[in-house]
């Protein structure tokens, strides 16, 4: 590209391939002038040869990578959410049409960015995702098993350690019933079951021993309800939650708000978004579960006046919403204001309405 080009260029926007990247560059009034086909081992030999300028991508695979790169560079890089992005495309679809809508977006005031994750987010982040699919992998060799149980008329009591302590004398006794094929394939899942329990526990306490290394961990780990693998999780997700301006924004990312669809003087709530985080949001849902159960565990926290309020107007499944959205808040501004989570309890909160 010559000089004159380079100058030109104030706004890039880049469709994302595994190993083509189509570009599209605007100038200061919003004309095209740049629109090519590059390999990925071009796109930061080239751009590293132009001014600083504001640069747009989807959130997707590679994307935290590419815009670490390019800020290195220089570059204002920015990431957005493909849902935000597909207003702003034209015509059918293709890829260049694709990075010329990012470019557009990218340039919006009221557009909401994705934070960029640092090297260590993304390996904490994997290490949660290889630990949910295990996990999976587990409750459905654990629903397996129990179902040809039931085949064969014997049944369980519920619960993971239920299974666990009575299979073994099942396997023993139970040979009038099962077949020796079926002992083989039970015995076979009961290995599989052993293998997994091994690599979650392996993984969980790698992520229970960074989390005890992460000062940001360490503050959110004061929060009721929240342990290792929750905090470690939400550092991941967001970082510092600078993305965010206040706690309310962080619940209503995570889908733990009632989905509003209003119109004129109407204003209609209905069951809770599920936006966001999906792996997160089950994490708070769990902790205020826990705090619910171990109320008393919490007192000294302040929480329970509150819920004490909250049970007489609502159901104990909107109870454990409500209490998830507000540890999420609570978790939020621990980890945006530095500082460890501590009740100050005043006159004027304990008769605060819930």
């Amino acid at each position: 590209m010559s000089q004159k080009l380079n100058a030109a260029i104030a706004v890039i926007g880049i469709d994302i391939g595994k190993n083509s990247f189509h570009i599209v560059g605007h100038d200061h009034r919003g004309a095209i002038v740049l629109r090519q086909k590059w390999s990925r081992g071009q796109v930061e030999t080239r751009l590293a040869n132009l001014p600083p300028c504001l640069i747009g991508m989807e959130a997707c695979v590679g994307a935290h990578h590419l815009s670490r790169k390019l800020q290195m560079l220089g570059h204002d890089a920015r990431l957005m959410p493909a849902k935000y992005v597909r207003p702003y495309s034209k015509g059918q679809k293709n890829d260049f049409r694709d990075a010329e809508a990012i470019a557009e977006a990218v340039q919006r005031p009221t557009m909401k960015f994705v934070a960029t994750k640092t090297a260590d987010q993304l390996d904490l982040q994997a290490l949660h995702r290889v630990r949910d699919r295990l996990v999976g992998q587990r409750t459905g060799v654990i629903n397996q098993i129990r179902a040809f149980l039931l085949e064969r008329g014997i049944a369980v009591r519920q619960g993971l350690h239920a299974l666990r302590s009575e299979l073994p004398g099942i396997l023993a006794t139970r040979t009038d019933v099962l077949s020796p094929r079926m002992l083989r394939i039970i015995e076979g899942l009961a290995e599989d079951w052993r293998r997994l329990d091994q690599r979650i526990e392996g993984l969980s306490g790698e992520i229970e021993t960074l989390a005890r290394q992460d000062e940001a961990c360490q503050r959110l780990m004061t929060v009721p309800g929240i342990g290792p693998i929750i905090s470690s999780a939400m550092v991941a997700a967001i970082g510092a939650g600078d993305v965010f301006s206040k706690g309310r924004d962080f619940g209503a990312w995570l889908g733990l708000v009632p989905k509003q669809i209003s119109t004129g003087d109407r204003t209609i709530l209905g069951s809770i978004s599920r936006r966001g985080n999906r792996h997160l949001r089950a994490l708070f849902v769990q902790a205020a579960w826990v705090v619910l159960v171990k109320l008393r565990c919490w007192e000294r926290y302040g929480l329970d006046s509150w819920i004490e309020a909250a049970k007489k107007r609502l159901h104990h499944n909107v109870l454990a919403i409500a209490l998830a959205n507000k540890l999420a808040r609570i978790a939020w501004a621990v980890l945006n204001k530095g500082r460890a989570f501590a009740c100050a309890k005043t006159q004027e909160t304990v008769s605060r309405p819930a």
